[in-house]
């Protein structure tokens, strides 16, 4: 298991960062007050999205389901994130009962939705 950590990735002047993630929390918000702007994304387009956003999905089992329908590999990632004024967050939120320890598959009744967050 990976300890948490603050992701410390170089950050040009006005760079902007991306993320892949399966939950978007106030705490990642570096200043408040802050505008986020959602919208929803196919899983077309989460596919082709995700290409270049780095992974902060906090669990095996959700990155196990985010690789299958992405077709791509998401690792568990444990990092801690700061979002800044146009950071980009690409959630994959998952709806339904809690997921089993272990699922590699999503249970029966569940989804994922996909969402485009941008930091304003």
């Amino acid at each position: 298991m990976r300890k948490k950590g603050n992701t410390r990735m170089t950050r040009g002047k006005d760079q902007s960062m991306k993320y892949l993630t399966s939950a978007l929390s106030l705490n990642m918000l570096g200043e408040i007050p802050a505008s986020i702007e959602v919208r929803e994304v196919s899983l077309e387009e989460a596919r082709m999205l995700a290409t270049d956003h780095k992974s902060v999905v906090g669990h095996p089992d959700t990155a196990g389901i985010f690789t299958a329908m992405l077709g791509m590999p998401v690792p568990f990632n444990r990092d801690t994130i700061t979002l800044k004024k146009g950071d980009c967050v690409l959630v994959g939120q998952y709806r339904g009962t809690r997921l089993p320890e272990g699922a590699k598959t999503l249970p029966e009744g569940a989804t994922i939705q996909w969402f485009v967050a941008e930091v304003r």
